[in-house]
């Protein structure tokens, strides 16, 4: 659901950043103020013809749509949503669509509904949410080629016909000055019907570029003459065979931010050295006449570094690819289609983007923050229940003696601890009789030191039943326990006068034999036993958990025969589950483990 705009009153609420900081100095000086819109991506590029931009600001996510977002575009989802949502402004959901050979439209729909499943939406001020179409690079493709023969005509750039193998070399490095292409001297003309070559497929792929001419000098290797057109004959997801040609990414991005009327275009460290080029571009096309200032400018925040996760789309791909995880939806991914089927909630990763903060500086954010995040959405909200996940029976044996053969007690528990005051609380429903599961470990033959559970001798409460004693238990051939026998103290059921008559030493979670149900329980944790599984060059594979999934079949109190797939539980003593978006269909119960109910991983 899509959060409202924060009013200007509630600013002060927010934690403030650089980023808040920068877009309330330029409201304040009114630096976009005098913007025009057009208020459609077709007729983006006449916007200096439109109305007054009723935006106060526009931001951008532009993904391209070549793989599945992750955990760190959930970050910057939230940042630019949030930012343009706080301020009265608009953000702006565009398909960097310049690299035809790696892009989908199931990446497309992929992007599309993570972003609305996060709780933000795209629509433009007075629209119905959901009623704008995503902007796409490939929208302004016609006018990009204008620009970049207008870079041409104006002596800005030019046709280089170098092979890869020779522009990598004249580039030069860190420690040397690039060299001048042989054809850097070619002149308008030249240039321009060489271009005009390229578009019309009369060179083969590779055979040229188009280059900006900067400096080759520089010692911002980004401004080496950087090419902005490449020949690559591949058949585009949106414009088909129009083109065989297309522009560099780095040369796409700014003209989209202009020509959408952005203000304030943020992105991650690794682009500032591309910054100087941005700022470059944008001159030379507001001095062509091509674009209006003021020009969109770039601001630069630190990518998420989420421990025991990797986020490289390659890294990630060679895990599906190499079958080491189901797909890129399976609840152990860093992808955002994996974190909600993991039981991940959209409050949970707006919260942690909201509580690591904004910076320029790069650090590692532990995974015990995300998970801190996601039990704080769920306390009060996920119905609690009872689970037996490692199931041993135990048998009343004077059940049938002092409450009756056959006998079936109701007992209720409440679903939830804590409730808004007037409301109702909402109770689950079960039945206690001769036979019970127990977890394994809550029974042990010869206790050790402050071991508080079942143990011979010892009394302990069936939680929302009755106090019962421990008598013994049954062994087989090996040694493994198969039962385990107490005896039940009658008059002592929880809610009732005498339940307080007798001391127990603990209380422990059951689930009765006749009314349990039978559920695959999915026991999820860390893909990675590493902290930082691919730093330094390290083989990411070599540190794959081989415990991150556990598969066991458990049972679960009756209140949960008719849940639907994606609700959210508290399994009492263990953690928070979720039912399996895929799996969980008519009667077969699959949960997936969420996290603990605290943080195993801590030292």
């Amino acid at each position: 659901m899509t959060k409202p705009a924060t009013p200007a009153t509630e600013q002060e609420h927010k934690p403030s950043n650089f980023l808040r900081q920068i877009i309330e100095n330029d409201l304040a000086q009114g630096t976009y103020a005098n913007r025009r819109w057009a208020g459609s991506p077709g007729d983006a590029a006449h916007h200096a013809q439109g109305e007054p931009d009723p935006a106060k600001i526009r931001t951008r996510f532009p993904p391209e749509p070549n793989g599945y977002l992750h955990v760190g575009h959930a970050k910057s989802i939230c940042i630019n949503f949030g930012l343009a949502r706080d301020y009265g402004g608009v953000c702006h959901l565009r398909f960097d669509d310049t690299n035809p050979e790696k892009e989908d439209t199931e990446y497309v729909n992929s992007i599309i509904d993570a972003v609305k499943w996060l709780g933000f939406d795209w629509a433009q001020i007075g629209q119905a949410p959901g009623s704008a179409a995503p902007y796409q690079a490939s929208d302004y493709f016609d006018f990009m080629y204008r620009a970049a023969e207008t870079l041409i005509e104006a002596g800005h750039a030019y046709v280089d016909e170098q092979s890869a193998e020779e522009m990598r070399v004249n580039r030069g490095d860190f420690g040397k000055p690039g060299v001048n292409s042989t054809f850097r001297s070619r002149t308008p003309a030249e240039n321009l019907a060489r271009f005009r070559d390229m578009r019309d497929g009369k060179l083969a792929d590779g055979a040229a570029v188009l280059r900006a001419k900067i400096d080759m000098a520089s010692p911002n290797i980004n401004l080496r003459d950087p090419a902005i057109y490449r020949i690559r004959r591949a058949t585009h997801h949106h414009t088909g065979d129009t083109w065989c040609i297309y522009p560099m990414y780095t040369f796409a991005h700014p003209i989209e931010d202009a020509l959408e009327q952005i203000t304030h275009s943020i992105c991650t460290l690794e682009f500032e050295d591309q910054r100087p080029f941005y700022d470059w571009l944008m001159e030379r096309l507001c001095e062509s006449g091509l674009l209006a200032a003021p020009s969109p400018k770039q601001y630069e925040f630190s990518r998420l570094n989420l421990t025991y996760v990797i986020t490289s789309k390659r890294k990630l791909a060679q895990l599906v690819v190499e079958g080491k995880v189901s797909g890129w939806d399976d609840p152990r991914m860093p992808t955002i289609v994996g974190l909600r089927r993991r039981g991940y909630t959209p409050e949970s990763l707006q919260l942690f983007a909201e509580r690591i903060g904004v910076t320029k500086s790069d650090s590692w954010i532990d995974y015990s923050t995300l998970e801190g995040c996601l039990r704080e959405t769920l306390e009060n909200t996920a119905h609690r229940a009872m689970a037996v996940l490692d199931p041993v029976k135990l048998v009343l044996t004077n059940w049938d003696e002092v409450m009756g053969v056959g006998h079936l007690e109701p007992c209720t528990q409440p679903a939830l601890p804590h409730v808004e005051e007037g409301m109702e609380v909402p109770t689950r429903h079960f039945k206690i009789g001769k036979e019970v599961w127990i977890e394994r470990d809550d029974f042990a033959e010869v206790p050790p030191k402050g071991y508080k559970r079942l143990y011979p001798g010892n009394k302990v409460r069936l939680k929302g039943g009755y106090v019962i004693e421990c008598t013994g238990c049954t062994k087989d051939a090996n040694g493994v326990i198969t039962q385990v026998q107490a005896t039940v103290i009658p008059d002592t059921k929880s809610g009732t006068p005498g339940s307080a008559t007798v001391k127990a030493s603990a209380a422990i979670t059951w689930v009765g034999v006749n009314d349990g149900l039978q559920a695959e329980v999915r026991m999820y944790d860390r893909l990675f036993t590493d902290a930082q599984p691919d730093a330094g060059g390290k083989d990411f594979l070599a540190a794959l958990n081989p415990d991150s999934l556990k598969v066991v079949t458990a049972y679960v109190e009756p209140s949960l025969a008719h849940v639907p797939a994606g609700a959210h539980f508290q399994f009492e003593r263990h953690g928070y589950f979720v039912t399996d978006r895929v799996d969980h269909v008519g009667d077969k119960l699959v949960f997936n483990k969420i996290t603990g109910l605290k943080d195993t991983w801590a030292k």
